[in-house]
């Protein structure tokens, strides 16, 4: 049996109307439901790495995530075994914040992302849950402008599958998480990058020295407890970071109004 799934073909109640994007574990697409006339996501695991090990592992993180009820997290609808495949079904997103980083953002919608984020992952620690691989590709907008986290547990037990130990990805990762050691500080550095590049324009990238690439930019329009903000939480020394994601959030509550009406004046002078 062909892993590739073609569009039109049935899978129990799904009919698949496109490919959305295949990556080194799973390929996921773009199906109605058709009980329900709702349009869904699939994940669906290459078949070469749907052990009973890996789907063992998957029904734990399932059961982990059934209890992150948040709005700003990607529920799984349901995770089963269709038609000999393993499929993993949530809700369709607009587009992907990788996707979105494609046009220009605007200083107030990029403040409002960062802070949804935030308050998934503090949501998340608060309930002694680290993400792991936490990257603009895990992130799906949808379009009420509501943003959802995904891949939760997900991304964890592909990490495991592919490379043995280990997890996230390449290029988000906190210095301690690549070196195998993840923490919900991981978490707050991986959440800083993310931030930074909406508000800044451009990825820090490793090995991370104070100031990143497009500092001049940020600095231009962002009050400087915003960018003080930004620096601790992508500081490479863990310890000097903010110690998860509730206290990352709740220091970005404290300064965000004031963010904003320092960036309103910037705006009218200019």
């Amino acid at each position: 049996m062909s892993s590739k799934l073609r569009v039109r073909q049935k899978i129990g109640k799904y009919r698949i109307e496109r490919r959305l994007g295949e990556g080194g574990f799973a390929s996921v697409y773009q199906a109605m439901d058709t009980i329900q006339g709702i349009r869904v996501a699939l994940k669906v695991p290459h078949s070469e790495y749907v052990s009973q090990e890996v789907l063992s592992d998957f029904r734990k993180e399932v059961r982990t995530l059934s209890r992150l009820e948040h709005r700003n997290i990607l529920p799984i609808k349901d995770a089963s075994i269709i038609d000999d495949r393993f499929v993993i079904v949530t809700p369709l997103g607009k587009k992907t914040l990788e996707e979105r980083l494609c046009s220009r953002m605007s200083f107030s919608t990029a403040l409002d992302l960062g802070e949804q984020l935030l308050e998934a992952v503090a949501y998340a620690h608060d309930r002694r849950i680290v993400h792991c691989d936490i990257k603009p590709e895990n992130v799906l907008m949808f379009d009420d402008g509501t943003l959802r986290l995904g891949d939760f547990g997900i991304a964890k037990v592909a990490q495991k599958t592919l490379r043995g130990c280990g997890t996230g990805t390449v290029g988000y990762m906190a210095p301690e998480q690549a070196m195998g050691k993840p923490s919900y500080r991981s978490d707050v550095f991986s959440v800083g990058l993310l931030m930074y590049r909406m508000l800044a324009g451009e990825w820090p990238e490793y090995p991370y020295h104070w100031p990143p690439p497009n500092i001049q930019r940020l600095r231009a329009r962002a009050h400087p407890d915003l960018v003080a903000f930004l620096r601790k939480a992508i500081e490479p020394d863990s310890r000097k970071r903010f110690s998860d994601a509730r206290q990352m959030l709740n220091a970005f509550t404290r300064l965000k109004l004031k963010a904003i009406r320092h960036a309103k004046r910037k705006r009218s002078a200019g």
